[in-house]
């Protein structure tokens, strides 16, 4: 009986949760794809092939049990479907929203390489999970003994809250450090509410308060409390602080009002979402409102930009990239989304500089085409020379990526290695720095990288944690 609610990808075709219209959506910050209901996440589930070697799970980076799951959903197993999820993700019910499937597992579908169109995992994964919720099957932990260890974790994003999850069902007692006023990272002020409502992620802060996870909130390390007090208070310490430094276009004019920082801007609107009062917004400095906005960059945080932007009711939205479609790097899927929204995007484009002085006007765009590859195998952009132009705007988005802050120096520690790109330098298997008991994980290790990446290295962190506080010779020599 279980085999024949399988396999049915032959005769059923794929078919995604229903989207809302571009004219509604454009209008609000709610996500834009409704729930599947019952019947149809197990139809949808029941077209996994469930092939002897699951290229999803194999290009998911947390080894995510798909297939199983998949035919737990097929059958109403769906609290089994759960457990299995959460057994090697922390944070399933995010995820199903915001990776990039189409690049990872999904992409990489048996049936999807056949011509059937793949498995709408993610959608999937969603509805496991936001039914898990509902029905109470979320517990906070309880860990079975409670440990005289503690462990201080540095950055309340993914990677630093994966690792919290770990170490606290195991009966370590966490104390997270964070900037910010809430706990998330760039789940909560960096990725917009239409990808990821906000209720979303505060439930699992709220769960792993009730389970014992301790923050401290509206706290700079370097500043508020010192790096050297921190290690003094652990047994060891989880440096995930992200990279926030963002990276600005060096061009004439750059400095001017009017240009902006994608996270700024991200943030400003995110902070409004949660009922915040933002200056900044409120004075037109961090608000689309009415004007002719372009972004500039390839990028999912560019995609956030246009999208975001589009919601606050610019007059315009353009998005200025320097490749082609086929070589931008952010999700295919998030372009579609724009461009229905009334994004416009100029290919092969590049900016010179700015006009208008103090107060920008226009961005000077130099035309662009693709010549030889690089050395990464993507062709390269070169100039067409004397094809330049102006593009209106009163509101210029920076989006190109971001840069990790000096830590060693922030924090005076220079002991602490980092690489010739200033990321901290830390052993790809345990994920221990230069400094004994101090681990790092996520995009201060990687550089710029996908939530999933950093919840799994949290999680792989957490666990080499545990056998180093398993080692009391070693941590009292130290």
């Amino acid at each position: 009986m279980a085999k024949e609610r399988m396999l049915k990808f032959v005769t059923v075709p794929k078919e995604m949760p229903e989207k809302r219209p571009a004219m509604l959506r454009s209008h609000d910050f709610h996500e834009i794809y409704r729930e599947y209901a019952e019947t149809k996440a197990a139809e949808q589930a029941g077209r996994c092939s469930q092939c002897g070697v699951p290229y999803c799970q194999a290009h998911c980076p947390l080894s995510n049990n798909i297939p199983d799951w998949l035919r737990m959903t097929a059958e109403g197993r769906l609290q089994e479907a759960y457990e299995l999820s959460q057994a090697t993700n922390t944070f399933p019910e995010i995820c199903g929203r915001i990776c990039p499937q189409d690049r990872l597992c999904e992409g990489n579908c048996v049936i999807e390489q056949s011509g059937h169109g793949t498995v709408t995992i993610g959608a999937v994964e969603k509805y496991i999970t936001d039914t898990a919720w509902e029905k109470g099957w979320v517990k906070p932990i309880r860990p079975e003994i409670e440990r005289a260890e503690s462990v201080g974790i540095i950055g309340a994003g993914p990677g630093g809250l994966a690792a919290a999850d770990v170490l606290r069902r195991k009966g370590v007692q966490v104390t997270v450090y964070d900037r910010y006023d809430r706990a998330g990272g760039l789940m909560t002020y960096g990725i917009p509410g239409f990808k990821l409502e906000k209720p979303v992620v505060m439930q699992r802060i709220e769960q792993l308060e009730a389970g014992g996870v301790n923050f401290v909130l509206n706290c700079n390390v370097g500043t508020d409390i010192s790096f050297d007090a921190i290690r003094g208070q652990h047994d060891a310490v989880l440096i995930a602080t992200g990279v926030y430094k963002a990276r600005d276009v060096e061009a004439p004019g750059v400095g001017a009002r009017g240009i902006v920082k994608a996270l700024d801007y991200l943030t400003a609107s995110n902070r409004v979402s949660f009922g915040d009062e933002v200056e900044a917004f409120a004075s037109g400095e961090l608000n689309a409102s009415g004007k002719r906005v372009v972004v500039i960059g390839g990028g999912d945080t560019a995609m956030d930009c246009v999208r975001t932007a589009i919601r606050q009711d610019a007059a315009s939205v353009k998005c200025l990239y320097r490749r082609d479609r086929a070589n931008m790097p952010g999700s295919q899927r998030e372009v579609q989304n724009a461009e229905e929204e009334g994004v416009e995007f100029v290919w092969l484009s590049a900016p010179k500089g700015f006009t208008g002085g103090d107060e920008v006007s226009g961005v000077m765009v130099q035309r662009m085409r693709l010549g030889a590859p690089d050395a990464t195998g993507r062709q390269s952009p070169e100039v067409i020379e004397g094809a330049d132009y102006v593009e209106q705007a009163d509101l210029v988005i920076q989006a190109l990526g971001f840069e990790p802050e000096d830590l060693p120096m922030l924090w005076g520690v220079p002991e602490l290695t980092v690489t010739r790109w200033g990321t901290i330098k830390a052993d790809f298997r345990t994920h221990q720095t230069s400094l004994p008991g101090v681990f790092a994980v996520g995009d201060i290790v990687r550089g710029a990288s996908l939530v999933v990446w950093a919840i799994r290295d949290g999680r792989e962190a957490a666990d080499a944690i545990l056998d180093y506080l398993a080692q009391p010779a070693q941590v009292a020599a130290e």
